[in-house]
């Protein structure tokens, strides 16, 4: 089977909505374990207004301690206009992610946008990005429904994808920011995503665990064609600007899914399942990835049969 590629939100997405506000030793430490971990993708922190996101306030912080990723390592940082890009590029970044919504609703709540004015700052800030030679990934929140508005239609979103696409951006992740895809939503947005000749290798996933469906909607996504994922260690994670959005798909969950079915991702299990208690342990809360929960509650009495632990 194809293999697959996650790409590790945990140090923005996975920590951008917690209560407690974690010291940057604390998450250079984080990424430091992810490479160690496997990851080749790991978005890092998000250029934004401190007071946006005071979790993550520590941005240049972090990019100055992190210096230079390991030959084969992307550090990606997720920038909201032409200043974060400005900001992105001082840094040394190659890597940057642009952010807006499928719905004028949350658009409004987390960029106090429409989406008409979004895409057209994004037009001038992914080409500007682009023509310095930077690679850039765009995310499209509210993919799969609206904490709002409710439901999206999905020729929007096809449309959407198609217009960041011309911008310049390599990569689209359809974000289903409060977890209310199924996987026939997956399976109909990938087909016709497929049918309006996007190419399905620049399309990544990006599913909240909400209600419990993000493996179902990953697994969905790897049927249709998909092969890029994001995930966050144990599951943390969540949006500030959408009320009820609870944690990413589980990092763990994801590797250990994938390689009891033949999928490579490249990524070791039992060292990522060691940054889940690391990372349970600095936030001083239980984490609610499911495979977490086993290594932690039940590894001593159910060890893990041999060959189960890598990727």
């Amino acid at each position: 089977m194809d293999p697959v590629r996650i790409y590790e939100v945990t140090p923005r997405d996975g920590l951008q909505n917690e209560a407690s506000i974690l010291p940057t030793s604390a998450k250079v430490r984080l990424v430091e374990q992810l490479v160690a971990a496997g990851h080749k993708d790991i978005e890092v922190t998000s250029l934004v207004k401190p007071n946006w996101i005071p979790q993550l306030s520590d941005a240049n912080a972090v990019l100055t301690a992190l210096r230079q990723p390991p030959d084969g390592v992307r550090y990606w940082a997720l920038i909201p206009n032409r200043r974060g890009l400005d900001r992105a590029m001082d840094c040394g970044l190659g890597h940057v992610a642009t952010f807006l919504s499928a719905s004028d609703t949350h658009n409004r709540k987390n960029l106090n946008r429409t989406r008409r004015e979004s895409l057209s700052n994004l037009q001038r800030v992914v080409g500007d990005a682009v023509n310095a030679g930077l690679s850039v990934r765009a995310y499209l929140s509210t993919a799969f429904g609206c904490p709002y508005e409710g439901a999206v239609h999905p020729q929007r979103v096809v449309d959407m994808v198609m217009q960041l696409r011309s911008f310049g951006a390599q990569e689209i992740a359809l974000g289903d920011t409060t977890g209310m895809a199924v996987p026939t939503q997956v399976r109909d947005i990938v087909d016709r995503l497929s049918r309006a000749g996007v190419d399905l290798g620049a399309i990544a996933l990006h599913m909240h665990d909400t209600r419990g469906t993000a493996l179902a909607n990953v697994l969905a996504g790897y049927e249709g064609g998909i092969r890029t994922f994001d995930a966050a260690t144990a599951g943390v994670g969540g949006c500030p600007y959408a009320p009820g959005a609870a944690g990413n798909a589980a990092t763990e969950d994801l590797i250990y899914m994938f390689t009891k079915m033949g999928c490579e991702t490249g990524v070791d299990l039992t060292k990522t399942a060691e940054i889940g208690v690391f990372l349970a342990n600095v936030l001083n809360r239980d984490l609610p990835g499911r495979y977490h929960q086993f290594h932690t509650g039940r590894l001593a009495s159910c060890p893990i049969p041999s060959g189960e632990a890598t990727a």
